[in-house]
């Protein structure tokens, strides 16, 4: 990841590659999502899942096209908060939109420290006590943060190397797999209770947290070459590449484990996958790819992460408070958002984690496609049909997630809209009392009274 997000830094205009660019998109999309979703969309939808991967990736196709003409018409623009602030202008939706973004980002951080710590305790033979998961993730999230203090050479350094293996081993883990496997026939003919279409309607909304790292592209704009042309194809290769990932990936882990099975290790279903085709070996393998995987995506992550908050925090969009520490403003961001990434991690279990992320998401992204419909659709020369179409998906998706929700954990739904109506409280108050927002260097804002 580079500095795209600190809006004081010196953009390298240009220096980024279209083969450079996908690999940084796929090396944020490829993290948690097939390490731990893969059994939590099973278990809501049953023998249907790899199917719902690649319903996942249909919505997102869509959403990507208000994101692409978004960062085509203001490459430079870093971070979705520009992009809201494009759109909504000096307004409690941009504020809002945008801390969600950061909330559903953070959200993901923890969710790939529990299931790094899932995956580490396979070579032990499991965490029977249930206190070394979020233990071991708390440990990672702590030395990803000392890894960000070393400065962006060693972040963006760490993060390729790690990228190109992870990339490497999932490739080899799926083809193996289904190579192995005694048949690649998935039954579809019985999905039995689990595969109702609100079901699977949520499964596709968890499947959707898997792709939505094709947004750290739109944030590299003006770096890449030729950005009016690379950074779309950037998104449609590196989504395509993930949907021939994931689909191999759960046919090999659907092929060796049965429904019963791929639920019961729904935290560690690949390597659960590993060990009836190829041996303890292969668990090791498979382990040491998780590991690397989710270390690599906390890694960028917290990068980006405390960037946009910084950003935010530049644009008076939200309070910033000192507490007495040294250093920059995206310092101190990076410790606000790791003290939270902690707090997520030690108390939140992984199928809890992973819905707040998926609501907080979907409701951004429903504002973005709003956003251009609303305002931006003239400048940015937008179909209407496309963000329209992005808009009812996302609402599909997001209905029949909720719906699961509310009838197996209904708390989690709960505190998705208390905390929602919490920040959009705040902001307004913190909005009425600031003197209002700077509108970001380098672009026109549109400002909108209603």
């Amino acid at each position: 990841m580079r500095d795209e997000q600190d809006r004081t830094t010196r953009y390298q205009e240009g220096s980024l590659t279209l083969p450079g660019t996908v690999m940084l998109g796929t090396g944020v999309m490829i993290g948690a999502g097939i390490f731990a979703l893969t059994g939590q969309m099973a278990q809501m939808t049953g023998v249907l899942f790899p199917l719902s991967f690649l319903a996942a990736a249909v919505i997102v196709s869509f959403s990507a096209y208000s994101y692409i003409k978004i960062s085509n018409a203001y490459p430079s623009a870093g971070g979705i908060g520009m992009y809201l602030h494009k759109a909504y202008g000096n307004r409690l939706p941009t504020a809002f939109n945008a801390l969600l973004m950061y909330f559903s980002m953070v959200i993901a951080q923890s969710f790939l420290a529990r299931t790094f710590g899932s995956y580490t305790m396979q070579l032990f033979g499991g965490d029977e006590s249930g206190r070394m998961v979020p233990i071991l993730g708390v440990s990672l999230i702590i030395a990803a943060f000392l890894i960000n203090l070393l400065g962006n050479r060693m972040i963006q350094g760490v993060a390729s190397f790690i990228g190109i293996l992870k990339i490497g081993g999932i490739l080899i883990f799926g083809l193996v797999g289904v190579w192995v496997a005694d048949s690649i026939s998935v039954d579809f003919s019985s999905p039995g209770e689990a595969g109702t279409m609100g079901n699977f309607l949520g499964a596709t909304a968890l499947g959707i947290l898997a792709f939505k790292g094709f947004t750290t592209i739109t944030n590299s704009g003006s770096e890449v070459i030729d950005p009016k042309r690379n950074v779309g194809r950037a998104i449609i290769i590196s989504i395509a590449a993930c949907v021939v990932i994931y689909t191999l990936v759960g046919f090999a882990v659907a092929s060796n484990l049965s429904l019963a099975e791929i639920i019961e290790t729904q935290d560690y279903s690949l390597a659960a996958a590993a060990r009836p085709a190829l041996g303890e070996y292969a668990v090791w393998f498979t382990v040491a790819i998780a590991m690397m995987a989710t270390a690599g995506g906390i890694l960028a992550s917290i990068f980006a992460v405390s960037r946009m908050l910084a950003m935010l925090t530049e644009m008076k969009l939200v309070p910033h408070r000192h507490f007495g520490m040294p250093g920059s403003i995206q310092k101190h961001t990076l410790v606000y958002t790791v003290v939270l990434g902690i707090i997520l991690t030690a108390f939140f279990d992984l199928s809890r984690i992973a819905a707040l992320g998926i609501v907080f998401y979907l409701i951004m992204d429903i504002a973005i496609h709003w956003g251009v419909l609303r305002y931006l659709r003239k400048d940015i020369k937008a179909n209407v049909w496309v963000p329209a179409t992005a808009i009812l998906l996302d609402l599909l998706a997001l209905g029949g997630f909720v719906w699961v929700k509310l009838n197996t954990d209904p708390f989690v739904i709960g505190v998705a809209v208390g905390a929602m109506i919490v920040i959009a409280v705040g902001e307004q108050i913190f909005l009425k009392r600031s003197a209002g927002i700077e509108p970001p260097e380098g672009g026109h804002s549109h400002h909108h009274h209603h």
